[in-house]
Parts: structure tokens; sequence; C-alpha cells
């Protein structure tokens, strides 16, 4: 099997070239971040060196092999890796044309939330560093502004591969994506937030925490039971005091499930001492998905006004996610080949 480049550093291109020139190599690696998934589109480079690293090398260990747009301007990939199995990763546009790549850690995710997508098909296996980055470069044919890490899979449980893969995006001599425009979405793995925590924070955090309220979120989702509340804000806690920043919590609303006085009050207790902004996420459509033998539905826009203002009754910073990518089933929840 040819060994792929993209998503490898331009050091280690230059150690793996080591014969040519640096300049070579830089055009190379260029070409590389670009987007571009052959050597015979890399025009300064010589044709006989195209011949040579074709007959060696490939660009992308992966193909995009279905790409699906939303009349909202989001489009999905849908992504076929090396062994066949299949991820998703989403470009979103805002009303101001700022473009967001949402990105995969993981074939399926472990964390079985009820409410999503991803969480009903089980765990095939973590993605390699390059997977990721590669997910990046398939979607960047027009500039993205930033990158939220909120695709297929929990970060936090495929975090050395994550850290490898926000490296070379942060990579001064190439893509130089600022941490600051990129976001970690997770459940609240204890042991990834302690280790981001207690290191240099390498990116933004967004914490799904759908309700503080302890029994129900572990109802909704399983892999907190595993990772409880208290111990998640010991961990924020350190993450804000060593400069991480501001968190967002993010709260899919699940029509007459979180949507209670007792949800917006948990959440206005777990934020106290914290520098957080609420983001309602309107849950998305997913077919088959129950809680307690019961379909999810969704939130009618007055359950959906009425839980702002109980939230924001509470001096809690709040904002509410537009609706992006459903059509395309490209949006928040809704992933999963």
């Amino acid at each position: 099997m040819k060994k792929s480049l993209a998503g490898i550093p331009l050091l280690e291109l230059e150690t793996l070239f080591s014969s040519l020139p640096r300049y070579r190599v830089k055009q190379i690696y260029k070409w590389i971040i670009r987007g571009v998934g052959s050597f015979d589109q890399m025009t300064d480079i010589p044709s006989s060196l195209q011949k040579e690293l074709n007959e060696q090398y490939c660009v992308f260990s992966n193909a995009v092999s279905s790409c699906y747009e939303d009349p909202d301007g989001a489009k999905k990939i849908i992504i076929t890796l090396k062994d066949g199995a299949k991820i998703e990763a989403v470009l979103l546009s805002d009303a101001k044309k700022r473009l967001t790549a949402c990105i995969s850690t993981q074939v399926g995710c472990p964390c079985a939330c009820v409410f999503c997508k991803t969480g009903s098909m089980g765990f095939k296996r973590n993605l390699e560093h390059t997977e990721i980055t590669e997910q990046f470069l398939h979607l960047n044919s027009s500039g993205i502004d930033n990158i939220v890490v909120m695709g297929m899979g929990e970060p936090l449980l495929n975090l050395a591969a994550l850290k490898k893969a926000i490296e070379y995006l942060n990579d001064k001599s190439g893509l130089n994506i600022s941490r600051r425009r990129i976001t970690v979405s997770t459940c609240g793995i204890n042991e990834g937030l302690f280790d981001i925590a207690q290191n240099l924070p390498f990116a933004k955090l967004a914490l799904s925490l759908t309700t503080a309220d302890e029994p129900l979120r572990q109802k909704l989702m399983p892999v907190t039971r595993t990772n409880p509340l208290n111990k998640v804000k010991e961990a924020l806690l350190l993450f804000q005091r060593n400069g991480g920043g501001r968190v967002t919590l993010e709260v899919p609303l699940l029509g007459g499930i979180n949507t209670r006085e007792k949800d917006a009050k948990s959440i206005a207790n777990f934020a106290k001492g914290l520098d957080t902004v609420v983001n309602i996420i309107p849950w998305n459509p997913v077919s088959g998905l129950l809680f307690e033998d019961t379909p999810i539905r969704e939130c009618g826009k007055k359950e959906i006004i009425d839980y702002i203002s109980l939230l924001e009754s509470y001096n809690l910073k709040v904002t509410k996610r537009l609706h992006k990518g459903r059509k395309a089933t490209a949006a928040c929840g809704q992933l999963g080949t």
C-alpha cells in the first residue's frame, strides 16, 4: 500500500524526502495543505518527480465517496477510509459567509447518547491523526474560518490523535490556524478534560451538557455515569485558571424531556464560578431514536422561547444555534452513515 502524505508535518516530510532540496519539499507540502488530491496537479514540480511520487506515494489515504448540499449552504461529505469504514464531515456557512468545518474523530461513537444518530451506530474505531486532518483538507477548497470538532465520535476518547491533528492545523509554516478558531466538543470525559486543563489548553472547549440534572443526564448520555459533573466542573475550573477561556455549554433541547424549570436551575447551579455561554441547540430530527420507549420529538417554538427565558432569568448568557444542514442530514446529531 502506498504511503499517504496528507497530515504529515513539514519537518517529517523533509526527513522523508531528505534527498530533495528543502524548497522542493516545501512546494509539495504547500500543495497538500491546499487540498490538492494528486501529484499531477502540483504544477511547479517537475514531471519526473511527479511520476516518482505517484509510483511510491499518494496524497490522501482516503477518498470522498459522496457529497450532499443543503439549500441553506451546508455541505456534507462522506469519506471512505482505507479499511472501507465511512465517516462524515460538514462545511457550514453563516450569514456573514464565514465557513466552519465540522470534523470527526471516530468511526461511530461509544457514548451512546440517546438523541444522537452517531451514538446509535456503536463504536468502530478511533481515527488516526492524519484521518482527522484529511477531512479538513477535503473541505478546504475555498478557505475556512473556524473548525469545530463536533462530528462523529467523542474527541477526548481519541485525545492523542486529536492533539497531533491540531498541531498540524496550528503549524505556522502551514495552515496556521489559531487555537482560538478551533473548538472541541465533548460529553465531559474527565481524564481528557484534566489532561487538557493541566497541559496548555490547545483549543476552545464546548461541553455537551444537555442538562445538569445528573440522574436525567446519565439516562440521556450513558457515558456520563462514569464522568460525574462535579469532576467535570473541577476540570473546567482548572482549564479556565490555566487560560483556557470561556466554555460553551451545549444544550440540545429535547421536547418535553430537558426543558423543565428544574433543568434550567441545574444548569445555572453548574455554571456558577465558571465563565460560560449556554448554546441552545433545537434537536434535529432523527427517525427511530427513543427515550424511555417514546420517540424523541422536536421542541415547539414556544417551548424553546420559554426555556431560553428561564435560563436568562438565572442571569445566564444564552445563544441559540441556527438550523443548518438538516435537509442534507448534516446538522448536529444527524451524522451517521
